[in-house]
């Protein structure tokens, strides 16, 4: 069996023609992405690295003492091996590197992606032969463009020549819900993400002043399109965040976590907080075992997290210590917890330890 499956026959729009891919990138540009929308998801049975999902202990891959002018591309390649993914597994596929620009603001840089991050990524993939790309649905911000000016992202794709697809406008097709764990019956996904091999979800490690958290798997929210859902998507809301979190994870094509925790959020996330400085990259496929470990380096029982409890409960991956596999990194040493608002239904997220050190 081939390591790269393709989509359904018929499905697969294929990569970019040299005319497209020579096209001269500007603003306009980058909010345009080209092709044609494909027809359903690639499962995840199909690519090596998503075993990981199905059983056994997940990899997890922890890198410390990480900056944002560091070797940063060396980093995340180092953490896709270390977990299993293969970048060359993707050459002549197309990879959608998925940041978060909810609400950016320049004089808060810890409430969205750094761009660094965002290219450095891009360049492990784009070596590795993959046609890669940049893509959100900003939640709060109508205009794509001043988050991309705002979260100082739109210089930096310019610079490398990344074209950005602008989610909350791209024309959707619609998906049923696989997880069914909410009440919604399917999702209108963007065309960009439908045609993607692989969405790579880029959070930043921030707080959450609803569900306590917010890293890889609430992340992509930003994938479904504000000219469907709102801003911010409160058709989402009003379904249950946890519940929707969930669906929307389990219904997506396949995607992997590499995660901007260098300088985090802690307090009223994921948009009033103030800066953490933590200098960490965590990275793997199992997205459910990535933020699980997030939520115990910041202080955080995950069982206790709703939309994590429910992940597991639903099989989409691991959250338990003992079925996640360290590598780089122990997350012991690395615990600093991350002060919450004073909030009845967030006091039972900290462990007793972050707790006490947060009082």
């Amino acid at each position: 069996m081939s390591d790269v499956p393709s989509k359904s026959p018929g499905n697969n729009p294929g990569p970019p023609s040299n005319t497209d891919s020579q096209q001269p990138v500007n603003r306009r540009s980058l909010l345009i992405a080209g092709g044609v929308v494909a027809a359903g998801a690639a499962g995840y049975t199909g690519y090596p690295f998503m075993r990981h999902v199905a059983g056994g202990r997940s990899p997890v891959f922890i890198a410390g003492n990480q900056k944002y002018d560091g070797p940063l591309a060396k980093t995340i390649e180092d953490g896709l091996l270390a977990v299993g993914i293969k970048p060359h597994v993707f050459k002549d596929k197309r990879v959608l590197l998925k940041p978060n620009l909810v609400e950016p603001m320049r004089g808060s840089p810890q409430m969205t992606t750094h761009p660094a991050m965002v290219v450095a990524c891009a360049e492990v993939f784009r070596n590795a032969g993959a046609f890669v790309s940049v893509g959100e649905a900003p939640g709060h911000m109508r205009d794509t463009e001043a988050a991309l000016v705002e979260g100082r992202l739109g210089d930096a794709l310019l610079d490398a020549k990344l074209p950005f697809a602008d989610l909350n406008y791209e024309e959707s097709q619609f998906l049923r819900n696989a997880g069914r764990i909410s009440k919604l019956p399917g999702f209108y996904f963007p065309r960009s993400i439908l045609e993607a091999d692989l969405v790579v979800s880029m959070p930043k490690l921030k707080t959450h002043h609803w569900v306590g958290l917010t890293v890889s798997m609430k992340n992509l929210y930003g994938t479904l399109p504000g000219n469907r859902y709102g801003w911010p998507k409160n058709v989402l809301h009003h379904a249950g965040i946890p519940q929707t979190v969930v669906d929307i994870n389990a219904t997506l094509p396949p995607t992997i976590a590499v995660v901007d925790g260098i300088q985090c959020m802690e307090g009223d996330g994921p948009i009033l907080g103030t800066a953490k400085e933590m200098g960490l990259v965590v990275i793997g496929a199992d997205k459910l075992a990535v933020d699980s470990t997030c939520a115990r380096i910041i202080g955080m029982e995950p069982s206790q997290v709703s939309y994590l409890q429910i992940a597991y409960e639903a099989g989409l991956g691991q959250m338990h210590d003992f079925l996640i596999r360290q590598v780089g990194e122990r997350w012991q040493p690395l615990v600093s917890p991350f002060r919450i608002l004073d909030r009845p239904h967030l006091r039972s997220l900290q462990t007793k330890e972050a707790g006490r050190l947060t009082s």
